[in-house]
């Protein structure tokens, strides 16, 4: 399969909600475009993400990655913080997330930040067979902590 990466911008926007919100329901939050899309557009007009979208040859949309900023006071330095990675059910298995994760890195080195950051389900073996492929190394020196505000 043929898959072409291109930088996502508000013009894509709608293609990029279609993808978000079936990404949301693969993490079993409701369907709700028109909220996502609010999301999607705040954060690509105020530049907090950068967002790749793959196509096939016939421009259908296969999937994204939505990529954010923060820096790290231990490394000195920016880290793109891999966020939300989706493929279609249909088009996974040809390489796509892989080849999203490398526009990813070539974000990163555009840049200079000093890593590229992820986390994901601790059920998805998949993601985190693909992860550990490709060079991620999964953190034993740090816990990450949550505070949900109501």
């Amino acid at each position: 399969m043929n898959v072409t990466i291109a930088r996502g911008t508000l013009k894509d926007v709608d293609t990029i909600t279609k993808l978000f919100d079936l990404y949301m329901i693969f993490y079993k939050k409701p369907s709700d475009k028109s909220r996502y899309k609010a999301y999607l557009e705040e954060r690509l007009k105020n530049k907090e993400a950068t967002i790749f979208i793959a196509y096939d040859d016939k421009k259908i949309p296969l999937g994204f990655v939505l990529n954010y900023y923060s820096f790290s006071s231990v490394s000195l330095g920016k880290i793109i913080v891999l966020n939300d990675l989706f493929v279609q059910l249909e088009y996974r298995k040809n390489g796509i997330a892989e080849k999203l994760i490398n526009k990813t890195f070539e974000l990163a080195k555009e840049e200079g930040a000093v890593r590229v950051d992820l986390g994901t389900a601790k059920d998805n073996y998949a993601a985190q067979r693909l992860y550990k492929k490709i060079g991620f190394i999964k953190d034993e020196e740090f816990y990450g902590y949550s505070y949900h505000i109501a």
